[in-house]
């Protein structure tokens, strides 16, 4: 679903920008019922009425940010994956883990976004984790199908995983207000492995 009005020029592209970088950082810190369109307008330095030129409602704003966040997230992961052309399933989690955590540090508003669109439309909520999770699974059933780690219901695995890198995410950024290191995600990868480890025949 399109919740924005695309621009058809530079300039227009640089003007929804500035108001999807005011709200992000609005809705993050106030939250979306607290924040005003003219609170994002004024931030953004744009009139009222340019704000109605892309979105039609405070709703569409915060909608159009949960996905193009996570369509942002799931491309930066992929391109990660092309580049490195890892070799294994734990490999391929370790991207999946540094390249969220660095994502995060970026975007900590994604956290306020995501589980706030929980309480607004709980289907787009939904979406939101389901396509990450189908990623997940066609990955977990290829290194199911060559051995490479137990079986386990691929879904719910994905789910699993997914839950790891939030709460990690949410410690260090929210909670701790510190920066995840190398030895955080090892820790994190290294506890994976241990529990996908086919045991022997």
């Amino acid at each position: 679903m399109e919740y924005v009005k695309l621009p058809k020029t530079k300039r227009g592209e640089l003007t929804l920008k500035k108001i999807c970088d005011a709200a992000e950082e609005l809705f993050a810190q106030n939250g979306f019922y607290t924040t005003e369109i003219s609170d994002i307008t004024r931030k953004a330095g744009v009139a009222t009425g340019t704000f109605y030129t892309y979105f039609a409602d405070k709703n569409s704003v915060f909608l159009h940010l949960m996905d193009d966040l996570g369509h942002k997230l799931r491309q930066e992961i992929k391109q990660a994956k092309l580049e490195e052309s890892p070799k294994s399933f734990i490999e391929l989690e370790r991207i999946s883990a540094r390249v969220y955590l660095s994502f995060v540090q970026r975007h900590w508003g994604i956290f306020h976004i995501v589980w706030q669109s929980m309480f607004m439309d709980v289907e787009i909520f939904k979406l939101y984790f389901e396509r990450f999770s189908r990623g997940y699974i066609k990955e977990i059933k290829q290194a199911q199908e060559s051995g490479e780690i137990r079986d386990i219901d691929p879904t719910l695995f994905s789910f699993i995983l997914m839950g790891m890198h939030q709460f990690v995410a949410l410690k260090h950024y929210v909670f701790d207000e510190t920066e995840p290191d190398d030895a955080v995600i090892d820790q994190l990868v290294e506890f994976v492995a241990r529990g996908l480890r086919k045991e022997p025949s």
